[in-house]
């Protein structure tokens, strides 16, 4: 059995910014985009917002990200989903990933809820005849009842979230991307919604978690990485990066 594992080696991502002439626009830009580097190139400009990020997470890490809004955190678990591709560098991953942001992403606002739960798994990529393995227990959780009959188009949007959260935390994924907690309706299910999610934190082999609470990430994550400007500030042990990020920010 092949090792779960992800490994980034000096990746970085830029895009070009076209019609840029004006001084409010590149201001603006500017205020926008600080977490990448802006440079010129021929008649545009370019945003770097990953600059030569490199780690690598075996079976067990549980990976936080730190840094300024912009920093380059939620690029970079963009990236690690696949959504983004790398302009320079290379990224290798032997495992499923599932991520626990866009959770809503492909769901078919015609098709019912049931219909849904197959849509959305095969999206993760589990198998049909897996998921109607584990409709009974989504249905259970979501306690929508008649209502996962009907076309989601009919949904509130807590609904909505209640079946996508149930969805993607039906199978424990071998990596675990996760942008901050999810909110999914009232206190009660919340509440329930955050016993299942740390069950399915803890049965991921490898966890990837940008939060801005550093307590969150103490308590899930046993290495951090700091990023500025999409580069790496540092990379270590929990307790100690978030120590530096803590000091660096309280001068």
């Amino acid at each position: 059995m092949t090792a779960i594992s992800m490994e980034l080696n000096k990746v970085c991502l830029s895009y070009p910014i076209y019609g840029s002439n004006g001084r409010s626009f590149k201001r603006n830009l500017i205020n926008i985009t600080t977490g990448g580097r802006l440079h010129r190139q021929a008649n545009h400009m370019v945003v770097d917002a990953l600059n030569e990020v490199s780690f690598t997470l075996r079976s067990g890490d549980r990976l936080g990200l730190v840094g300024h809004n912009g920093a380059g955190k939620t690029t970079l678990m963009r990236v690690l989903a696949q959504i983004y591709e790398p302009t320079r560098g290379s990224i290798e991953v032997c495992g499923r990933i599932s991520s626990l942001f866009d959770i809503e992403l492909g769901m078919d606002l015609e098709s019912t809820g049931y219909e849904n739960i197959i849509i959305r798994g095969l999206l993760l990529g589990l198998t049909a005849k897996k998921m109607k393995q584990l409709t009974p227990e989504i249905e259970a959780f979501t306690e929508m009842g008649d209502f996962l009959s009907m076309p989601i188009k009919t949904y509130s949007a807590g609904m909505m979230v209640r079946l996508a959260f149930a969805i993607v935390t039906a199978a424990a994924p071998n990596i675990l991307l996760m942008d901050e907690i999810i909110g999914a309706g009232d206190n009660r299910f919340m509440e329930k919604a955050q016993q299942r999610l740390e069950q399915f934190i803890h049965q991921s082999d490898i966890l990837v978690m940008a939060s801005h609470s550093n307590e969150a990430l103490k308590k899930f994550c046993n290495k951090v990485l700091w990023l500025e400007h999409g580069k790496v500030k540092a990379f270590g042990p929990a307790a100690e990066i978030i120590d530096l990020y803590e000091q660096a920010n309280h001068t």
